[in-house]
């Protein structure tokens, strides 16, 4: 797959592309809200920094993009320059790393993909709901 930018048009590209707040995640917490739930976001002090957490329940939530966490990285890592199979893979591999001394920690970890929270909005954020409101 040939890049029509150059470089410098590129890496001014993707510099704008929110990191956090994204357009989802508002979403998810603007529903979360409305349904009568309180939260803190990107606690610092946790690992990943997760984008939602509730910290009474002991439950976190990452919302993450298909794109830069890899959804079925296998099937279309062909497909992408060595620069971006190199730091996807270091995502996905700082996503396992983060999870696992979370659940060390004590705490549920929630992780909702882009396409699941497009295609069933309703039954993610129920999900969310319900291991709060099973926590407490």
């Amino acid at each position: 797959m040939v890049d029509n930018l150059t470089p410098k048009q590129r890496s001014y590209c993707m510099s704008r592309i929110k990191g956090k707040d994204t357009g989802i995640e508002t979403s998810v917490r603007s529903e979360l809200h409305r349904r009568g739930l309180r939260f803190r976001k990107h606690v610092k002090d946790l690992p990943g920094k997760p984008d939602v957490v509730f910290s009474k329940a002991k439950v976190v939530v990452f919302i993450d993009g298909d794109f830069w966490h890899g959804y079925r990285f296998s099937s279309w890592e062909h497909k992408v320059s060595d620069f971006w199979k190199e730091k996807i893979t270091k995502n996905r591999a700082r996503d396992k790393k983060n999870h696992r001394k979370l659940k060390e920690m004590g705490w549920t970890v929630i992780r909702l993909w882009q396409h699941d929270l497009k295609r069933d909005f309703d039954g993610c954020i129920e999900k969310i709901v319900s291991a709060v409101r099973g926590a407490s």
